[in-house]
């Protein structure tokens, strides 16, 4: 009878695991093992071992929010058709209609930009004139640029590989790549606790900071030049890369996010949309979740770093200047969640530590390629 009780919970969430559930965690084993049988010739043992692995991940992800599965299922019919008009050649991107306007990367980056410019403005509208309409347009608008941003994520990857077998490579190696991904990363996250609260209130702040994304992307795009697809450094052909990156910026994004939550609550908790806003106790749980998210990815990030560092490098830390701000980082917000736990940091004091956070971290994101240099040069501007 104990172990019956101890297992009790376990089988409880398995138990509420529809049919569509199990379907769906199935289709995605189907298509890692599709992904291995068309490009396993291309990937390493490790790059194996991630595939594998995202198959539970995402799994677990669905089953938790629902969005992420049609997500997946459009992203995919999208990322194979550009794939099918490609048939092998780069040269398709300017001759095939849906190509050219639509799924080349470069195409669906600049769909992705414009579509969360748009967005940007809705939620402001709906904001401003307390309307429903308008917010939803902007969340709908919103979820059509994460789609476009992905897809043309994953056909840059393609096509990188379409350009040579040795110039292939996951598109996160660059500032170009990784403001895309952040992009993506902070626009899931405010997407999942848009639904989570049922609130869109939330959406003209948080697109702020994803606007300004944008807005220096395409900057930086006809500045720099920076959409054409480069082979990597040696510095960064590493399998070390494809998950160090990724989670980093789940950290950058949801630091970000919070420090656009600390803003509505300065706002609020000064009597400004006092009506079109959330409750303070909503919005202080949001900036506290994901802070709690963030720094959770970004402490995983730091380690694979400090792995990555003394496999490439042979030391773990160095004082880069890279590492010493995010070590910066790091420490300002476990001192956050410190003053949180231990002491019941709240109000005004803690969202403004969050947006004074949201400088610290800008600066050890760009601020660092900008102004120093050292072993991570190869991420200056």
């Amino acid at each position: 009878m104990e172990m019956t009780q101890n297992y009790t919970p376990y089988q409880g969430f398995f138990k509420r695991l529809s049919a569509i559930d199990w379907f769906y965690a199935l289709a995605l084993s189907v298509g890692a093992l599709f992904a291995l049988s068309r490009f396993g010739m291309y990937m390493d043992g490790y790059e194996k071992g991630i595939l594998l692995f995202a198959v539970p991940a995402f799994a677990w992800l669905g089953w938790h929010w629902k969005p992420v599965r049609w997500l997946l299922v459009v992203l995919t019919l999208i990322s194979l058709f550009a794939i099918h008009l490609y048939a092998g050649s780069l040269e398709m991107a300017n001759q095939k209609f849906f190509l050219k306007y639509l799924f080349s990367s470069q195409s669906a980056i600049l769909w992705m930009s414009t579509l969360f410019f748009l967005s940007t403005l809705f939620y402001w509208g709906g904001l401003v004139a307390r309307s429903d309409f308008g917010s939803s347009i902007g969340s709908t608008l919103c979820w059509a640029a994460v789609i476009m941003g992905f897809t043309g994520m994953l056909v840059r990857w393609y096509e990188s590989y379409l350009i040579g077998a040795d110039i292939g490579h996951i598109p996160v190696s660059n500032l170009y790549e990784v403001f895309i991904l952040f992009s993506m990363i902070t626009a899931l996250f405010y997407l999942y606790y848009e639904q989570q609260y049922k609130t869109r209130q939330l959406g003209p702040f948080v697109l702020i900071v994803i606007s300004a994304a944008v807005g220096f992307l395409l900057w930086y795009t006809v500045k720099r030049d920076a959409a054409e697809i480069q082979p990597l450094v040696p510095a960064l052909q590493s399998w070390w890369m494809k998950i160090h990156v990724p989670a980093n910026f789940i950290g950058y994004g949801t630091f970000s996010l919070a420090a656009m939550v600390g803003v509505a609550y300065l706002l609020k908790s000064k009597g400004y949309l006092q009506d079109r806003l959330p409750s303070l106790e909503v919005l202080d749980d949001v900036m506290y979740k994901a802070i709690t998210v963030g720094f959770a990815f970004f402490t995983i990030a730091t380690i694979l770093g400090a792995l990555w560092a003394a496999e490439a490098w042979g030391g773990y830390w160095s004082w880069d200047p890279k590492e010493t701000w995010a070590l910066i980082v790091w420490l300002n917000y476990a001192a956050w969640l410190h003053m949180r736990l231990m002491k019941g940091l709240r109000g005004q004091i803690a969202a403004w530590w969050a947006l004074i956070g949201l400088l610290v971290t800008t600066f050890a994101f760009l601020g660092v390629n900008m102004f120093l240099s050292g072993l991570h040069s190869y991420g200056t501007l």
